[in-house]
């Protein structure tokens, strides 16, 4: 028997998780849909409470033959996806929440930090470029958007589950750093501030951007080893964070392949 219905406690449970991240938070569960999606996830160890599958739109191989299986109408499916070019697939599962006690770095680690990103899109870019670039830990010092918002998944393509991730206070976060003797490099415009190409990221560091209107705040700067700009050529003077990460990962990542 297949679920046709909305008003089914399961779909109006996955609706909820959909869309608020209070309820995400509270029952410790989330929402993950696409084909690639799932598979990082299950490849990654999340675990899974259960799928539901759209009986026409099914075509993957992926191995689900151990975990509780749930068919849906397509009419159905196509109401509660996000997007239509999911391979029918929608998986509920439960969170992971690292604490900075349970992180082990290994013996020199290059660090993403993030203060109160507030869009998923550009969450889901940074994790992108996190993964490609085998980042070693992505850090969201008091944010405005979850993980395991369906947005972040999307954007991100499933590198959420690939990622080593962490939410926690900037303060915990800045006292975690100085005990494990990471230095500190932030984007912050001021007069001691210095190109990003002049910046040693050769020893173990974390590259701390700020949000996407106002930039970074004076926290930051002002417990900063190293303050660092990206040298802008044209009439504008900033880019979007996600970009901004993904100059300053890669300059991180060819140092550190000499």
């Amino acid at each position: 028997m297949k679920i046709e219905s909305l008003q089914n406690p399961g779909i109006r449970q996955l609706l909820k998780l959909q869309q608020k991240s209070r309820e995400r938070k509270s029952s410790g569960l989330f929402v993950v849909e696409g084909v690639q999606e799932n598979k990082l996830a299950l490849e990654s160890d999340f675990k899974p409470q259960r799928f539901y599958l759209a009986e026409r739109i099914f075509q993957s191989d992926v191995n689900l033959s151990n975990f509780d299986v749930i068919w849906i109408t397509d009419a159905l499916f196509e109401k509660i996806a996000y997007r239509g070019t999911t391979g029918g697939i929608i998986g509920i599962y439960e969170s992971q929440n690292l604490n900075l006690n349970q992180i082990k770095l290994p013996k020199n680690p290059l660090i993403v930090i993030l203060e109160s990103v507030e869009k998923p899109g550009n969450l889901g870019a940074v994790l992108r470029t996190c993964d490609g670039a085998a980042v070693d830990l992505l850090m969201v010092c008091d944010p405005l958007t979850d993980f395991y918002n369906p947005n972040v998944i999307r954007s991100s393509v499933g590198t959420v589950f690939t990622n080593k991730t962490i939410a926690e206070t900037k303060e915990n976060i800045l006292n975690w750093l100085k005990d494990n003797q990471i230095q500190i490099v932030s984007t912050f415009l001021r007069d001691d501030t210095q190109s990003l190409y002049d910046a040693d990221f050769s020893k173990p560091t974390a590259i701390v951007l700020g949000t996407e209107a106002t930039g970074l705040s004076d926290f930051w700067a002002d417990h900063s080893d190293l303050l660092i700009k990206i040298p802008m050529n044209g009439k504008v003077d900033s880019l979007n964070v996600s970009n901004a990460a993904a100059i300053c990962i890669y300059e991180a990542v060819r140092q550190r392949l000499k």
